[in-house]
């Protein structure tokens, strides 16, 4: 059995992490999980893992030849992979009795998405999907505003996501591989909005450009989705995948009687578009330069939580939620109708705590 301790500032001892991916999400939270002092193993199956690997020698970080020997190696595993191999990569983690981190959204169904958590629930291993924008200082401080009361209740909550059209892996323009940018990249703010304001009841949602595989740089993709929550709030999420040289941008308003928070990248220069290591053009990583990064915050709560620490911000029945918006919006979409969700479970952000047993 591993065990690995909180050390003062955050580090972690002992804890061994399989890191499965090598595309731009795993060069992000492979330096998190080095800054938070995890050893880890890499695996893919397209050849990059040990490139990585090669380039982070130094700070113990080894590829191996197969996902049994990660699995073998790690007490806990971080999928980074394209969507739709998370289910199968998923299950065989939680069978093995390993903790899960799996980048979002968590499957491309709601029905993959819930076996999926009742099979962790099950083993009492952690599954945590990885909404990192809860993790972004101004998002983060923007909720922490809103539960103290800052507007009231929340009534109108309105935001945008824009950047560039990830061009550079051919899965992401795929619907049926990655969801589209309803799942891929709007299910970021559409998590947000349920956390602010509650269980979402109905979805009506309009797409517009190209959605569709093949794709060459300077296609243009935008979406917009307007939810209604059980407690009558509204909110509008704008996304777009843009032109080549699009600037990546991030805007919130929340709006309550009391008054309204807001909330524009563009003009705070809060955020910038930064590398992780080597890319391909135009690939971009959003990432803050004024506070520690928004990866390894939430790669710390996800640690923490293995031992006993508190429940991560996030859970499994979050991501679960997330999904269940997104493939509604998704519907919306393409039928041109408003889509009603009949499954909304928990409450508001809700917490719910995972039994996680010590392995």
């Amino acid at each position: 059995m591993h065990t690995h301790a909180l050390l003062r500032g955050g580090h972690m001892s002992g804890l061994h992490v399989g890191l499965i991916g090598a595309g731009g999400i795993a060069r992000a939270h492979l330096p998190a999980w080095i800054e938070l002092g995890a050893r880890v193993t890499l695996f893919s199956t397209d050849g990059q893992a040990e490139k990585l690997a090669a380039r982070h020698s130094a700070r113990g970080v080894e590829a191996v030849r197969t996902l049994d020997e990660l699995l073998e190696r790690s007490r806990a595993v971080d999928v980074c992979t394209p969507t739709h191999t998370h289910r199968e990569l998923v299950h065989t983690a939680v069978r093995a009795g390993k903790h899960v981190v799996c980048e979002k959204p968590l499957a491309l169904s709601v029905e993959d998405t819930e076996e999926m958590v009742k099979a962790a629930e099950r083993a009492g291993v952690l599954l945590f999907p990885a909404h990192v924008v809860r993790y972004f200082p101004e998002y983060a401080a923007m909720e922490r505003a809103v539960r103290g009361g800052a507007v009231g209740p929340p009534a109108v909550l309105r935001f945008s996501r824009t950047g560039t059209y990830p061009v550079w892996s051919p899965w992401f323009a795929d619907p049926e591989l990655s969801g589209g940018i309803l799942l891929d990249q709007m299910i970021h703010d559409f998590d947000f909005a349920r956390w602010l304001a509650g269980e979402v009841v109905r979805v009506y949602a309009q797409s517009r450009g190209h959605q569709q595989a093949p794709v060459e740089a300077g296609a243009v993709a935008a979406s917009t989705a307007v939810l209604t929550h059980a407690s009558g709030a509204l909110s509008h999420v704008h996304g777009v995948w843009g032109l080549p040289d699009s600037e990546f941008r991030t805007t919130f308003r929340i709006a309550g009687r009391d008054g309204v928070l807001h909330h524009d990248s563009a003009q705070t220069k809060a955020f910038r578009v930064v590398a992780s290591g080597e890319r391909a053009a135009g690939e971009g990583i959003p990432a803050t330069n004024l506070t520690e990064s928004p990866f390894v915050g939430e790669l710390r709560e996800f640690a923490a939580a293995l031992d006993g620490g508190p429940t991560p911000r996030v859970t499994a029945r979050d991501g679960l939620a997330a999904v269940r918006i997104a493939v509604a919006a998704a519907e919306s979409a393409r039928t041109g109708e408003t889509v009603r969700i009949e499954d909304a479970t928990g409450s508001n952000g809700s917490r719910e705590t995972q039994e996680v047993q010590a392995r």
